[in-house]
């Protein structure tokens, strides 16, 4: 092949048959030689997706430990056993291990998308090798080899049709379009014509529904559509989630103030002229106290605990910070068929005798004889059937079709019952070339044709059409279709598109004896009865679950394979697309630059007709904005565009294995509904994540201003190593875990979404997790003081060390919200909150009553004056915080 053939045959859609068979050197009637084959296979190698190069899972589990924190969790581990607190030291460890295999298992799924590509290849093909038909590996296809293909073949190459018999193939996994596409062997001009609209061409993985037809192959492996596909799936780098981020830079920032606080106090010290071995043990036990080292396993289980809600929800999570992403989105980019819509055509409007009416109108004690016979011919004139089984109802057939079966069951007319009346006993089945489908069916001594298909061909082969009401015989009450009656059909039927209505024709024919069959008999001077309108219809919660995101501040936008109009219509329904609002097809998307596409992209509402490399551009150009991009999909090509997007959601339903094993969610219902579901549980997670945050970076700063500050005016430590460990062990377990259970506010999804590259302390949290800290430390030092001055150091430090544990216990009920009392409504909607208090509570109190546990935390019993305090102080920090909180709502009430 010369270089010049090469580049065209880039574009094989573009050539005519006879050129093909040039440029790829192959003879439409022989084939290839077997000679040929083997050379070409040396050239383009085997029809086969080519294994992407894996990470090992050693790599996979040791990439984990990338992350700062966890790097900070590892310090203090070693920190933690250099002190002698072994079985705290095992703790960390084991929680940074876990971690990491769980992060390692979610890293190895999603790699698994190439396996599932693989999946897709063809085992064996049909083809045309030294003048015979045989049957050979589809991996050893080759480009100039013919392949032939029938009803329930799969395509196993691309290529360019030589021969087609009503031939109609879905392609839907590549294009997105719900309904098989008719091919023929038209020649094709336009070089942006999309993937759908290249109906002279076949492509690998699709399936062919009706008829037959023969191909000469075209391209192969990775140079198909699909292969294109599977090379930008390679290629899709993961984004790092906003959760994950704002962890990073919380351990970067504990990092550096731990160290720094653990410089000064030792210094310090040393100046002070205190040993320097103690005063080492003292930073170092305040680096113990500084480090949250619960927190990423508190994360995990919080987010693990979202997950198995968002089960019950239709939602199943594959990726475990997907659920907290989901919170954060801002535009979610969803596919139409099957996800905004039913996926099932449905007649919604019938034309007959008074004109266009909706379907649901349409009642038996009102029906016409003219909108009684679309029905009847619509049912008889019929391959498709649905049937119901142990397993359930089962379509069977086009869903066009389908729709017809439906529509007239829901009417009452059965078509088992009516074919019984009215037999079949002859056909001319569909054709894509005269868009026309005819059987006969027999009724007592006469005969009908009854004809279906588009209404421009049907209307030219019309002499009379149905008006009127009557009885049968029809044609009784049939007028001669003038050019005033076939201008009124021409107008219903232009409207009926307008609105993206995919638009039948019906007439029939009535004999007195059986009739030839032949085009020219049966589809030539008929009656014309009727048409019907059918779309994909919206799914009827769906418009809800959008009027809910423009509430939240999330933008909706359509992104289908369907055709611009079809899309349009459905978006307005939805109220997807506005006044504002525009529509891009792929082709006017691809005559777009970056920059064109960034300034539009705002008002842009629906995208038509496009290829994955547009789905895949149309997400980064959102991110390029600083969007938290939310994509959903079914299809393969829909997998490189679900990968590259925040948070990626496959059909559970009608999805490939493909688009599952890239995406982060799987839609086990295939609803729009179900995302914003998730989307609002992923709100309430991160929120629930944020109270973790405060609660114990808010008890963390108590206990290192304690050191740093009895250091700095030379007190003696008021507390020790093992008060910190302890203290550390009771309140960052269960009270944190418990407030990642909290309900969610009633106003979640009332507010904008949050800036993605905003910091976990924004809005104030930083400054109240300071103060509330402060608070903290300072009733602990006060306590200290007075016990130590007035009791003696002993009892002071079992008094501190009991209400720095009990006064974090109530702490934890005023982070449960920023602004509401923490008497509110709320008060006793947490029972896990209440059993964490509870239990944490007991073991802290269980360490100062029991006399065995005195040698080992070195404490000492108290009398009641003592209890007194530590009761008092213990509760002073809710009172603080709730006179705060009340100032706070009284000035947001004035402003």
């Amino acid at each position: 092949m010369t270089n010049e053939e090469s580049n065209k045959s880039r574009e094989s859609f573009l050539l005519s048959v006879t050129e093909t068979e040039k440029v790829y050197d192959t003879d439409a009637r022989t084939g290839l030689s077997d000679a040929q084959a083997a050379a070409r296979q040396q050239t383009y190698g085997k029809n086969k997706m080519a294994e992407g190069k894996r990470k090992s899972l050693l790599r996979m589990f040791l990439e984990q430990f990338k992350d700062f924190l966890i790097l900070v969790l590892v310090a203090a581990a070693v920190i933690s056993g250099f002190l002698g607190e072994i079985s705290d030291a095992i703790l960390i460890l084991i929680i940074v291990i876990l971690n990491a295999v769980i992060g390692m298992v979610q890293e190895n799924k999603a790699e698994n998308s190439m396996e599932a590509l693989k999946k897709l290849t063809i085992p064996e093909a049909k083809v045309l090798r030294n003048g015979v038909q045989t049957v050979i590996k589809a991996e050893d296809l080759v480009p100039g080899d013919v392949v032939y293909l029938d009803a329930g073949d799969n395509v196993p190459a691309d290529g360019r049709l030589i021969e087609a018999a009503a031939l109609q193939i879905q392609e839907s996994a590549l294009t997105g379009e719900s309904v098989a596409v008719e091919k023929n062997l038209s020649d094709l001009s336009n070089p942006e014509t999309p993937l759908g609209d290249r109906l002279n061409s076949v492509y690998m993985s699709s399936t062919v529904t009706y008829g037959r037809g023969k191909f000469i192959v075209t391209k192969t492996g990775m140079d198909t559509e699909i292969g294109k596909i599977a090379g930008m799936i390679q290629g899709t780098v993961s984004m790092q989630t906003p959760l994950q981020k704002r962890l990073t830079e919380l351990g970067k920032i504990l990092a550096v103030g731990c160290l720094g606080a653990c410089i000064v106090i030792f210094f310090i010290g040393l100046v002070r002229g205190g040993d320097m071995l103690e005063m080492f043990m003292t930073a170092v036990s305040l680096a113990v106290a500084a480090i949250p080292e619960g927190l990423p396993a508190i994360v995990t289980v919080v987010l693990a605990m979202g997950t198995q809600r968002l089960v019950a929800k239709h939602a199943i999570i594959r990726k475990l910070p997907a659920v907290e992403t989901l919170g954060a989105a801002s535009v979610i980019c969803s596919d139409k068929t099957g996800t905004l819509t039913q996926n099932k055509m449905t007649i919604k409007k019938v034309y007959a005798n008074d004109g266009i009416v909706s379907a649901e109108d349409i009642k038996d004690d009102g029906f016409t004889d003219s909108e009684r016979l679309v029905v009847r011919i619509g049912l008889l004139c019929n391959d498709a059937s649905i049937v119901t089984d142990g397993s359930g109802v089962k379509e069977i057939g086009d869903p066009t079709e389908v729709a017809m079966v439906a529509y007239a069951a829901s009417l009452g007319y059965q078509k088992n019952e009516y074919l019984e009346k009215y037999p079949r006993v002859n056909e001319i089945p569909f054709d894509s070339d005269r868009k026309l489908m005819t059987t006969v069916h027999k009724d007592g001594e006469h005969y009908y044709s009854f004809t279906k298909g588009a209404p421009d061909v049907l209307l030219s082969r019309c002499r009379n059409y149905l008006k009127g009401t009557g009885s049968i015989p029809y044609e009784s009450v049939a007028l001669p279709f003038d050019a005033e009656a076939r201008a009124e059909v021409e107008k219903a039927n232009e409207t009926l598109s307008d609105d993206a209505f995919r638009v039948l024709g019906f007439a029939f024919k009535r004999y007195d004896s059986e009739p030839e069959v032949t085009m020219e008999e049966l589809e030539n001077d008929m009656t014309f009865v009727g048409l019907t309108g059918m779309i994909d219809p919206p799914r009827v919660e769906v418009k809800d679950s959008i009027h809910e995101c423009h509430t939240a501040g999330i933008k909706t936008v359509m992104i289908t394979g369907d055709h611009k109009n079809t899309a349009v219509a459905i978006a307005k329904e939805l109220d997807i697309y506005g006044e504002d609002s525009i529509a891009l097809s792929g082709t006017e998307l691809s005559s777009m630059s970056d920059a064109e596409l960034e300034e539009k992209i705002d008002h842009v509402a629906v995208y038509a007709r496009v290829s994955p490399e547009h789905k895949v551009r149309i997400v980064d150009a959102w991110q390029k904005k600083g969007a938290v991009v939310a994509m959903t999909g079914d299809g393969v090509n829909d997998a490189p565009a679900l990968k590259k997007a925040d948070i990626g959601c496959a059909m559970g339903i009608t999805g490939t294995d493909v688009s599952k094993e890239a995406a982060e969610m799987i839609l086990t219902d295939d609803n729009f509904s179900t995302i914003v579901s998730a989307v609002k549980e992923g709100r309430g997670i991160y929120e629930n994540i944020k109270k973790a945050v405060h609660f114990l970076l808010s008890c963390n700063i108590a206990e290192i201003l304690i050191l740093f500050i009895a250091t700095l005016i030379g007190w003696i430590q008021p507390l020790l190593p093992v008060h910190i460990l302890w203290i550390n062990l009771i309140t960052d377990s269960l009270p944190a875990l418990a407030l990642g259970v909290e309900k969610n506010d009633d106003d979640i999804m009332t507010k904008k979404p949050r800036d993605p590259k905003e910091s976990i302390f924004a809005h104030g949290l930083g400054g109240r997790i300071i103060f509330q800290g402060v608070v903290l430390a300072a009733i602990s030092l006060f306590v200290f003081n007075y016990g130590n001055s007035h009791f003696g150091l002993d009892e002071g430090r079992t008094m501190v060390f009991a209400v720095l544990g009990l006064s974090q216990l109530t702490h934890v009920l005023n982070v449960r919200s920023e602004s509401k009392s923490v008497f509110s409504k709320q008060f006793f909607t947490n029972r896990y909150l209440w059993g964490a208090i509870l239990i944490s509570a007991v073991l802290q109190l269980s360490v100062i009553l029991i006399p065995a546990a005195h040698p080992l935390f070195s404490v000492t019993f108290l009398n009641p004056q003592e209890w007194l305090i530590i009761v008092a102080a213990s509760l002073a920090p809710l009172v603080v915080v709730e006179i705060t909180k009340l100032i706070g709502r009284l000035v947001r009430r004035d402003k």
